[in-house]
């Protein structure tokens, strides 16, 4: 096996490893690095150099994990329906909300780095229907911008839901209402073209 094969295998390993780790655990929190490199079989030093930390690790683990799982399932269904840009984007983003809401343990363990660490420069899902809903209209900063704020924002409505739901009302465990609120933040941010 040469390098980069080894250190595939090590990815791979650390993902299957934070994988199960996070679904038997009840507080993600107790995730440590220790504990993901030691059923990983490799050194914990391996997180940072493959993945630049613990919570970049998790998060990747969720992408791989969960959003390819919807990809599959739910988002090509979506991609490949004839919908206007913003339409498809509140498809999307309620796809992807709903998986948040269903791994609570992921989007608590995602959420800081998501809003906080996240490399900006990677292209949102949604920053290409963001620029075809604007039809250059925008440059592409601004609707980077745009599809950022659609995605953080997404990321801690569904952290701070148990407070929405006591504090304001809003359960966004029913599909019916996380739809609604989609809908809201959506038409909100993409209002006018």
């Amino acid at each position: 096996m040469n390098k980069d094969e080894k250190l595939q295998n090590t990815k791979n390993q650390l993902l299957s490893a934070t994988l199960s780790l996070m679904e038997e655990m009840d507080d993600p929190f107790q995730v440590t690095s220790r504990e993901i490199a030691a059923r990983a079989g490799v050194k914990p030093s391996m997180i940072n150099y493959c993945y630049g930390s613990r919570e970049n690790l998790i998060y990747c683990t969720f992408q791989k994990h969960y959003l390819d799982f919807l990809k599959v399932k739910e988002v090509g269904q979506i991609l490949n329906a004839d919908l206007a840009p913003k339409d498809l984007i509140k498809k999307l983003h309620f796809a992807v909300a709903s998986c948040l809401i269903e791994n609570p343990k992921f989007t608590k363990a995602i959420t800081a780095h998501v809003l906080f660490k996240r490399d900006l420069g990677q292209e949102s899902f949604s920053f290409a229907y963001v620029k075809k809903h604007y039809a250059g209209k925008k440059t592409d900063e601004e609707c980077r911008l745009i599809a950022y704020e659609l995605s953080t924002m997404l990321q801690l409505m569904i952290y701070r839901s148990d407070d929405l739901k006591r504090d304001f009302g809003i359960d966004l465990s029913d599909k019916k209402v996380l739809q609604k609120y989609i809908d809201m933040r959506v038409d909100l941010l993409l209002g006018g073209a």
